[in-house]
């Protein structure tokens, strides 16, 4: 991951909407993924972002991640898929 799982202070406008409109910041994951709305906060997107980036990890540990902390994981992957998007290889 290019930011950690709390790592809120990175990109404060992320986790401000993923605070105050997490359905927002799901479907903008989801539309980021080209997947359905709902999937957003899916332990399925998650490992599937991983997976795509060869992100270390597990079905496990995204379960659990999704699991306890949903909100944050949301935001992780948003933050992430933003950087790529900076880097140019998202």
């Amino acid at each position: 991951w290019q930011t950690g799982l709390m790592d809120c202070c990175t990109d404060c406008s992320v986790c401000c909407c993923g605070m105050f409109c997490f359905p927002c910041l799901a479907c903008q994951v989801a539309g980021d993924m080209n997947e359905c709305c709902m999937c957003g906060t899916s332990v399925a997107m998650r490992t599937l972002y991983r997976t795509r980036y060869n992100i270390p990890g597990s079905i496990c540990s995204d379960f659990c991640v999704t699991t306890w902390c949903l909100v944050c994981s949301v935001c992780q992957m948003k933050r992430d898929i933003n950087r790529r998007r900076e880097l140019g290889i998202f």
